[in-house]
This record gives C-alpha cells, sequence and structure tokens, in this order.
C-alpha cells in the first residue's frame, strides 16, 4: 500500500509564489513518475507537472516558465516550484503516484492540498 503526504498549498496574491511538497511511503517497489495534477472547482483535474524516472519530465502549458518540479530520490519525496501565480491557477493541487509493474501502471493520489491565489 502506497502512502502519500501533501503539504504546502495556502493563500497567496497574485505573483507570489508557493512549493507544494509530496512524500511516498510504504510498497513503492516499480515507482516510475511523481506528478502533480489541478482541479479547479467545476474543472475536470488536469495535469500540471511530471517527473518520470528516466529523467525526463512534462509541464502543462499553463505552468511553463513559472512553474518547476524536482525530485529527492532519497526521501521520495516530489516538489512543485510555483512561481508568479495567477487567480486561475486556484485550485485543488494533487500528487499522484505511478508504479510499473509487468507491464502495467498503477496510480496513487494524494488527499490534496488548497492552493488560492486572490488579492
Amino acid at each position: 500500500q502506497v502512502q502519500l503526504v501533501e503539504s504546502g498549498g495556502g493563500l497567496v496574491q497574485p505573483g507570489g509564489s508557493l512549493r507544494l511538497s509530496c512524500a511516498a511511503s510504504g510498497n513503492i517497489r516499480g515507482l516510475s513518475a511523481m506528478g502533480w495534477y489541478r482541479q479547479a472547482p467545476g474543472k475536470q483535474r488536469e495535469l500540471v507537472a511530471a517527473y518520470m524516472f528516466d529523467g525526463s519530465s512534462n509541464y502543462a502549458d499553463s505552468g511553463k516558465g513559472r512553474f518547476t518540479i524536482s525530485r529527492n530520490n532519497d526521501k521520495n519525496a516530489v516538489y512543485l516550484q510555483m512561481n508568479s501565480l495567477k487567480p486561475e491557477d486556484t485550485a485543488v493541487y494533487y500528487c499522484k503516484l505511478q508504479i510499473s509493474y509487468l507491464g502495467r501502471n498503477y496510480d496513487s493520489w494524494g488527499q490534496g492540498t488548497q492552493v488560492t491565489v486572490s488579492s
């Protein structure tokens, strides 16, 4: 079983910064990717950024140039540095972990952390 603990959300003014953290524990053998998704009220959950364990990373267009995903291998943690935040970044941010085993992928989600960008 996998546990994901997220932290770092909160209220920030437009133009401000936040850093989200997600730490994984439990049975994470076969860990292949970790990433961040977000869901705003009335909208579908969408990718923000993902780090693949081949060293590559993906970013949604909305966050390119403003958001940076990074990982701490020793702590099985992933971070999302968000700069120049905009009101449209307001959402619940979820950490997702992917385990690959025998050709199949298994996803685990964190509980979510609220990010509110408002003056």
